[in-house]
């Protein structure tokens, strides 16, 4: 299919469609906007439900709802509107329901600004809401990629029944790139465990309230379960010139692009330069980052915030090097050359 040149917010709808996403609920907000107002022009267009929810709160619910009878919905949504969803994508977890929901990150805390940060690094990777749960996030980071993974989410989101989080900034949600769109069109398998509101599936029940402490720990067990599971097979990244690297950039989203363009500038001067970018956040690529960890002797995390992915890599690298972090905060994304500067 010949390449069109969109937004990688307009590339979420164009992939979620693809993907067989029938189902959207969201409430518009700067910077994922063109999300919600692609998925109002094209999902009833390609036969699908686009709804404005009153807010972020009820657009959740519509999510929750619409998965528990076995469709493949998403939202989308930056900030504040993260923070409302968060009891809702708990909910989710907490029922063992598939769901994909599209965070275009926007500075903060508060209402911040429009620009672009990294610092829901937390909020997304490490749950957000209540409870013992995690969600699987994936990080792009072109218009490509917005399109590649929320066509790819869905399937995912079922395989494990857990909600899938496309974790964007605000660059990589307005970029506007040439995207190819996948040729084949998927469409979801009908579910056991759906509830389509007659008397076969009458006995399917979705809940995440459970009174008795024995069956509780019981449902937190399984969900470990499947989250090692998830971190068994679910890791992705990619590695750029790092065979011989000395110096090792981790980021992900908008600065990952611009540590590229640095290690080119830094190889150029003879620096032994790589960059390692995680392409999913959860499951965090742990194993790989610790056997970089052993032949480089440094490794700077750079991200847009205070330091937030900076301890995962910690955690992965266990002292075999040192380990900075680069941060900005604000909005403020920093140019090859001022990163080659701190060099």
């Amino acid at each position: 299919m010949a390449k069109q040149l969109i937004k990688g917010n307009d590339a979420v709808v164009r992939g979620a469609i693809l993907g067989g996403c029938t189902h959207f609920f969201g409430y518009p907000i700067t910077p994922a906007t063109e999300i919600t107002h692609g998925a109002a022009e094209f999902f009833p267009r390609a036969g699908g439900v686009f709804l404005q929810a009153e807010d972020e709160v009820n657009a959740i619910n519509m999510v929750y709802g619409a998965a528990a009878a076995g469709a493949r919905a998403m939202t989308a949504s930056s900030g504040p509107g993260m923070s409302l969803m968060s009891e809702g994508i708990s909910f989710i977890a907490g029922t063992d329901l598939p769901a994909v929901v599209v965070n275009v990150q926007r500075a903060g805390p508060g209402l911040g600004n429009i620009w672009p940060e990294q610092s829901d690094y937390n909020q997304s990777v490490k749950g957000g809401g209540h409870g013992n749960y995690r969600n699987l996030v994936l990080a792009p980071s072109s218009a490509q990629e917005m399109c590649d993974f929320t066509y790819q989410a869905f399937e995912l989101a079922e395989r494990y029944r857990m909600l899938v989080m496309i974790l964007a900034d605000a660059y990589v949600g307005q970029i506007m790139e040439p995207v190819e769109l996948p040729t084949v069109v998927k469409r979801a398998p009908a579910h056991p465990w759906a509830v389509r509101a007659d008397r076969a599936t009458r006995e399917n029940l979705h809940t995440s309230i459970f009174m008795s402490i024995e069956v509780q720990s019981e449902v937190n067990r399984k969900l470990q379960e499947k989250y090692a599971l998830v971190c068994a097979n679910e890791v992705r990244f990619e590695e750029t010139r790092t065979e011989d690297a000395e110096i090792l950039f981790v980021a992900f989203g908008i600065t990952a692009r611009v540590c590229a363009t640095a290690v080119r500038s830094l190889r150029a001067r003879g620096v032994r330069a790589g960059l390692f970018r995680p392409q999913s956040l959860y499951p965090f690529p742990t194993q790989r980052l610790a056997e970089l960890s052993k032949s480089v002797k440094r490794i700077i995390v750079a991200e847009l915030n205070n330091g937030q992915m900076v301890d995962d890599v910690s955690l992965a690298v266990q002292g075999r090097c040192k380990v900075e972090s680069f941060g900005w905060m604000g909005g403020h994304v920093p140019s090859a050359r001022e990163i080659v500067s701190r060099i």
